[in-house]
C-alpha cells in the first residue's frame, strides 16, 4: 500500500511540473518573441573586445486562443529587430493573411494584436509577412519574413450526428447483443488538441430494450424475446460527449426509432371451437356456403394461413378454399343437395401457415382446427323425372292414338304435390303428339312416315298444379320404326340402246334399284320379267344377285325401218316382309352401229333420207331457200327506200315557196315548188318540238287537237298550227328557223324577207331583250343592237 501511495505521489508531481512547463512556455510565447540583435560590444576572457555579428529575425510561432472575448484585444506576440535602437526611426510593416484587419500591429513597438475573435473551426492559421523599413525613406532595412499565427482550440463545438432521426429494423425475439445499427457523431474542434474532440457514446433512453457501445455507437439488443405482437416500435435516444465524456464536456442526441420485425412464432387460432352454418337445398354447386376464419397475429407471409377440409360427412359434398386477401376460409357447394335425403353435415376444417420458421417448431403446430356444422334447408323445388331423357319407338303408319310411350316426374317436396304434363308445342311444330296431362301418357295424333321423319325430338314440361311457376322439362327422342310400305324401283330414268347387228346374248345394260325403306324392307332387291312376257323373243334379263340386273340381247338382227323402239317391262321385289314389288319400264332404242359397235345414228327417219335423197341433192335444196331468202329481204329493203309523195295536190291547188336562208331565190315569182311535207318535223309528229340551240327551262308540251294530221294538204291549217306554237312557246327565241308569212298571191310588193338587210332599215322593235340570252346569241344581240348603241356614241 505504502508503494502505490509513492508511485502516485510521483506521477502527481511530474503532471504538476508539465502543467507548470507548459504554461510558462505559452505565456513566454504569448508575451514576447522578440528577435534579437546585440548591438552594443562585449568583452572576451582575454579582454579583448569581441564584435557579434548581426542575426537579423529570430523566431518563434504565434499561438492566439479562439473565441477570445476580453473588452481588449489580444496580444499575439512582439516584433523585434536588432537594428532597432528605440529612437524611432524604425517602422515595423505587417502584410499578409488578415494583416490590417485581423491582425494588427504597432509600427512603433512591434506588437501584434488581435482584433477580432477567431474561430479556428473556421480558419486554422494565418501566415503573415514581416518587415522593418526606415520611417522617413520607408527603405528596407531588413528583408521581408513570414510567420505563422495558430489558432489555438479550446471545447467550443458539441459534437453532432449525421441525421437527427435514425430508423432500424431488428427481428423480434433477436438474441441479446444482437447488432441494430451503428450512429456516428462528428466534433469539429481539433482531435488533434486535447479532448475535445474525443466522443463518448450513451443511451439516454430505450432501456433496458437496446445498449450502445461506448467508442463505436453502435446498437444492440439487451433483452430477449422481444415480442413484436406485445411492441412493434421502440423509440431510443443517443448521446455523445466530448472530452471523453468527462464533467464539462459539450453533448449532443439523435434518435433513433426501433421496428421489431415479425417472424413466424405465433401459430393460427380459431376464436370459437364451432362454427354454425346453413344452406338451401336450391344451391346450385360452386355457391358459397359461409367463411371460417382464424386469427395469426404475424403479419405478411408469416400470417398466411391454408385452409382444408380433413374429416366429416359432408367432404364430398362440400369444398373449402382459401381468400388471400382477407385470410377466410370459403365453404362452398361441390355438390347438390337434398333436404328430403339428408338435413345436416359436419366438416372439420383445419387451418395451417403455409410458411413455417424451422427456429421456432419447437413452439408447437402451427396449425389449429374447427368444426363446421351445416344445416340443410328445404326449399320449394321443381318437379323431377325419373329418367334425364327418354327414348320410345312407334311404327310409322301406326294409327292415330297409338301409345307412343309414358313419362312421369314426381314432386321432390315433402307436399308432394300433383303433376301436370304438356309438350313444348316449339318441337312439334305439326303437332304429330298429344300427351295426357295427368298420367303423362304419349299418344300419336296423326299417321307417321320414316321416309318423311325418322326421328321426333320433343319436348315435355312437368309442372306443379298449385305452383305453375315450379317447371322441368325432358326431352324426350321417338324413333319411327320402318315397315315395308315402299315398293323398289328404278335408281334412274333408265334408257337402253341396241345395235341392229347385235349379236345373241349380248349385254347391253345394266340396271339397279333403290328402295326408300330400311335396309331391313330394302335390298336384296330380285329383278325378273312379268309371267306373261317371261318367253320375250327379243331381250331377256339376268339377276346379278348384287341388286343390279342385266339386260341381253335374244335374238340378232333389229331393224329400225320395222321397230325403232322397245318398252321393257322388268318387275322389282324387295327383301322386307311381307315383300312389295313393283314394274318398271325399261326404254330400248334401236340404233345403227358401225362394224366396232359404235352407236352411228339413232334416228328412222334420217334413215329414210338417206335412202331416197343423196347429201348433194339436200345441199342443192338448202341453197335454193336461202337464195329465195335473200331475194325477198332485198326487194322488202328496196320497197322501203322509195319515195312517195306524201300529200298529193290538185293541179289548182296553191302551195308555199320555201327559200333556204343561204339563198334569196326568186321570190314569189319563183315557181318551183317544194314539198310541204317537210316542213313536218318528224319529232314534232308526238306533239313537241326538241330546241337545238338552247336548254329550255321547261318543256313545253302543245295543246291536243291542234296539230293537223300528217297527211293534211290544208297549208292554212298548218300554218296557224306553227303560229299558235311558236306565240305559246315560252322558250322559243329569234333565232333562223322557220318563220310564218301569210300568202299574198302574185305580184306582191312585199319587200325581200332576208334578215340581212334589216341592219341598215329602221326598226320599231326592240331586242334588247337578246343581250339577256347569253353568249350564244351574243353575236345576233350585237347585229340588232347596234343601231341604239351608234345612236348614244354619237
Amino acid at each position: 500500500p505504502k508503494m502505490k501511495e509513492d508511485n502516485c505521489l510521483h506521477a502527481a508531481l511530474i503532471c504538476l511540473g508539465m502543467l507548470y512547463y507548459s504554461h510558462a512556455l505559452t505565456t513566454e510565447k504569448l508575451n514576447h518573441s522578440r528577435p534579437s540583435l546585440h548591438g552594443h560590444h562585449e568583452k572576451g576572457k582575454e579582454g579583448q573586445v569581441l564584435h557579434r555579428s548581426k542575426r537579423g529575425w529570430v523566431w518563434n510561432q504565434f499561438f492566439v486562443i479562439e473565441e477570445y472575448t476580453g473588452p481588449d484585444p489580444v496580444l499575439v506576440g512582439r516584433l523585434h529587430s536588432d537594428i532597432d535602437s528605440g529612437d524611432g526611426n524604425i517602422k515595423y510593416i505587417l502584410s499578409g493573411e488578415g494583416a490590417g484587419i485581423i491582425f494588427v500591429i504597432d509600427d512603433k513597438s512591434g506588437n501584434i494584436h488581435a482584433t477580432k475573435t477567431l474561430d479556428r473551426e473556421e480558419r486554422a492559421q494565418y501566415t503573415l509577412t514581416a518587415q522593418a523599413v526606415d520611417r522617413n525613406t520607408n527603405r528596407p532595412l531588413e528583408p521581408p519574413s513570414e510567420f505563422i499565427v495558430k489558432v489555438q482550440d479550446i471545447n467550443d463545438n458539441p459534437p453532432e450526428f449525421l441525421h437527427e432521426n435514425y430508423h432500424a429494423n431488428v427481428p423480434e425475439r433477436s438474441n441479446v447483443g444482437t447488432s441494430v445499427i451503428q450512429v456516428t457523431a462528428s466534433d469539429a474542434d481539433d482531435p488533434t488538441y486535447g479532448n475535445s474532440a474525443k466522443l463518448v457514446y450513451s443511451i439516454l433512453e430505450g432501456q433496458p430494450y437496446f445498449s450502445v457501445e461506448a467508442q463505436t455507437g453502435i446498437i444492440r439488443t439487451a433483452l430477449p424475446n422481444m415480442d413484436r405482437e406485445a411492441k412493434e416500435e421502440y423509440h431510443v435516444v443517443i448521446q455523445a460527449k466530448d472530452m471523453g465524456g468527462h464533467m464539462g464536456g459539450l453533448s449532443g442526441t439523435t434518435k433513433v426509432t426501433i421496428t421489431l420485425t415479425d417472424v413466424n412464432d405465433n401459430p393460427p387460432k380459431f376464436p370459437q371451437s364451432v362454427y354454425q352454418m346453413s344452406v338451401s337445398e336450391a344451391a346450385v354447386p360452386g355457391e358459397e356456403v359461409g367463411r371460417v376464419k382464424a386469427k395469426d397475429p404475424d403479419i405478411g407471409e408469416n400470417g398466411l394461413v391454408a385452409y382444408s377440409i380433413i374429416d366429416g360427412d359432408g367432404m364430398d359434398m362440400f369444398e373449402i378454399t382459401t381468400d388471400y386477401e382477407t385470410q377466410e376460409g370459403v365453404v362452398k357447394l361441390k355438390k347438390t343437395l337434398d333436404y328430403e335425403t339428408k338435413k345436416s353435415y359436419s366438416l372439420k376444417v383445419e387451418a395451417a401457415n403455409v410458411h413455417i420458421d424451422p427456429k421456432f417448431i419447437s413452439n408447437g403446430p402451427f396449425k389449429d382446427t374447427v368444426t363446421v356444422k351445416i344445416a340443410v334447408e328445404d326449399a320449394d323445388e321443381p318437379p323431377v323425372f325419373l329418367k334425364p331423357s327418354y327414348i320410345f319407338e312407334v311404327q310409322e303408319n301406326a294409327a292415330s292414338g297409338t301409345v307412343v310411350g309414358k313419362v312421369h316426374a314426381k314432386d321432390p317436396d315433402a307436399a308432394n304435390s300433383a303433376i301436370r304434363y304438356s309438350i313444348d308445342r316449339h318441337t312439334d311444330l305439326e303437332r304429330y303428339f298429344v300427351i295426357n296431362a295427368e298420367d303423362g301418357n304419349i299418344k300419336t295424333i296423326k299417321a307417321l312416315d320414316r321416309e318423311e321423319i325418322a326421328w321426333h325430338n320433343i319436348s315435355i314440361f312437368a309442372v306443379e298444379v298449385h305452383k305453375q311457376h315450379q317447371e322441368a322439362k325432358v326431352p324426350v327422342a321417338i324413333k319411327v320404326v320402318d315397315v315395308n310400305d315402299n315398293a323398289p324401283k328404278f335408281a334412274a330414268p333408265y334408257e337402253a340402246f341396241v345395235c341392229e347387228n347385235a349379236r345373241s346374248n349380248q349385254q347391253f345394260i345394266t340396271i339397279s334399284a333403290e328402295d326408300k325403306d330400311d335396309s331391313a324392307n330394302g335390298p336384296r332387291f330380285i329383278f325378273s320379267l312379268p309371267p306373261e312376257i317371261i318367253h320375250n323373243p327379243n331381250f331377256t334379263l339376268r339377276d346379278n344377285r348384287d341388286n343390279t340386273a342385266s339386260v341381253l340381247v335374244r335374238r340378232e338382227g333389229f331393224s329400225r325401218q320395222k321397230q325403232d323402239l322397245y318398252l321393257l317391262p322388268i318387275v322389282i321385289s324387295d327383301g322386307g316382309l311381307p315383300p312389295l314389288s313393283s314394274t318398271n319400264t325399261l326404254t330400248i332404242r334401236v340404233c345403227g352401229c358401225d362394224s366396232s359397235g359404235s352407236l352411228l345414228s339413232c334416228n328412222a327417219e334420217a334413215y329414210i333420207l338417206n335412202a331416197g335423197l343423196s347429201t348433194g341433192a339436200l345441199i342443192a335444196i338448202l341453197a335454193c331457200i336461202v337464195i329465195l331468202l335473200v331475194i325477198v329481204v332485198l326487194f322488202v329493203t328496196l320497197k322501203r327506200q322509195k319515195k312517195e309523195p306524201l300529200i298529193v295536190f290538185e293541179e289548182e291547188d296553191v302551195r308555199e315557196n320555201i327559200i333556204t336562208y343561204d339563198d334569196e331565190g326568186g321570190g314569189e315569182e319563183d315557181t318551183e315548188a317544194f314539198d310541204i311535207a317537210t316542213l313536218q318535223n318528224p319529232d314534232g309528229i308526238n306533239g313537241f318540238i326538241p330546241r337545238k340551240d338552247i336548254k329550255p327551262e321547261y318543256q313545253y308540251m302543245p295543246r291536243p287537237g291542234l296539230r293537223p294530221a300528217p297527211n293534211s294538204v290544208d297549208v292554212d291549217d298548218f300554218i296557224n298550227t306553227r303560229i299558235q306554237e311558236a306565240d305559246n312557246d315560252p322558250t322559243a327565241p329569234p333565232y333562223d328557223s322557220i318563220q310564218i308569212y301569210g300568202y299574198e298571191g302574185r305580184g306582191s310588193v312585199a319587200g325581200s324577207l332576208s334578215s340581212l338587210e334589216s341592219a341598215t332599215t329602221d326598226s320599231d322593235l326592240d331586242y334588247d331583250y337578246l343581250q339577256n340570252w347569253g353568249p350564244r346569241f351574243k353575236k345576233l344581240a350585237d347585229l340588232y343592237g347596234s343601231k341604239d348603241t351608234f345612236d348614244d356614241d354619237s
